[in-house]
């Protein structure tokens, strides 16, 4: 019993908890797994298996592997056509494409695409000359995160269209007919809630006006209404006309008759 022991203490000192690999292998990057690259150093290649392009890297890549332990570096991969999400959160817009990342600081490389080429970047620090993602675009920021989102819905909303299609032998118009009618049901209730939100917010001048007046508010709204009432009183006295002057307008008449 004593030697299982040992061998267990063995292997959990020998392993340590997180995503590594031993000498040689490449690290598969998931959206599970992904906050793993935030610590340590990184070099992560985003790859197609369709693509030529990935398919002849995938040797230096994996040559390049054979000397992370010895650089102090992870070498990892991901399948973008198996991650979308990852796709979206790092902005592939090409491919292959890989990402240097020193304790969550992402920088984009941008050299020749050689193991010595890879070996040379990570062992002379070459990627310090390199300007680093911008906060608001780093993969762990919140605009990032929102964008993985949105690539996640994408692909449900593909994975849907081909079970319309394909399972349920649905033609293709009549899956785009389904969500549209969806997009529309679903911009009806968030333009209700919206305004309901609005409303609750800021109400308009009707509904505050319905809230009851306090009594001291009540006394200075009537006062002012008195006030008012004796300013229009007043000055409807003033318009009246006075007897001279009537005298004075019927002598302008008679004279102006007689020219």
């Amino acid at each position: 019993m004593t030697p299982l022991c040992f061998l267990c203490l063995g292997l959990l000192l020998g392993f340590p908890a997180g995503v590594r690999s031993r000498k040689g292998d490449v690290i598969e990057i998931t959206d599970n797994n992904w906050r793993e690259i935030l610590t340590g150093e990184w070099m992560i290649k985003f790859y197609a298996p369709w693509c030529p392009a990935c398919q002849k890297l995938q040797p230096e890549w994996k040559e390049f592997s054979e000397w992370g332990e010895d650089l102090n570096v992870n070498v990892a991969k991901v399948d973008v056509t198996a991650q979308p999400g990852l796709s979206g959160r790092f902005i592939i817009t090409a491919l292959p494409t890989i990402y240097h990342c020193k304790d969550g600081i992402f920088r984009k490389y941008q050299g020749a695409r050689t193991h010595k080429d890879f070996i040379n970047f990570v062992n002379e620090k070459e990627w310090e000359g390199l300007e680093p993602i911008s906060s608001w675009f780093s993969p762990d920021s919140l605009l990032m995160s929102g964008m993985s989102a949105l690539f996640h819905l994408s692909m449900y909303i593909r994975y849907c269209h081909e079970y319309f299609v394909e399972d349920l032998g649905i033609p293709v118009w009549g899956s785009y007919v389904i969500f549209g009618l969806l997009t529309l049901l679903l911009g009806l209730i968030l333009g209700l809630l919206l305004v309901f939100l609005a409303d609750y917010l800021c109400p308009t001048k009707r509904h505050r006006s319905h809230k009851k007046l306090s009594p001291e508010a009540v006394r200075m709204l009537k006062q002012m209404e008195e006030e008012q009432e004796k300013k229009a009183k007043s000055d409807s006295a003033n318009t009246e006309e006075s007897p001279e002057n009537n005298l004075s307008r019927e002598s302008i008449r008679k004279r102006t008759a007689k020219s």
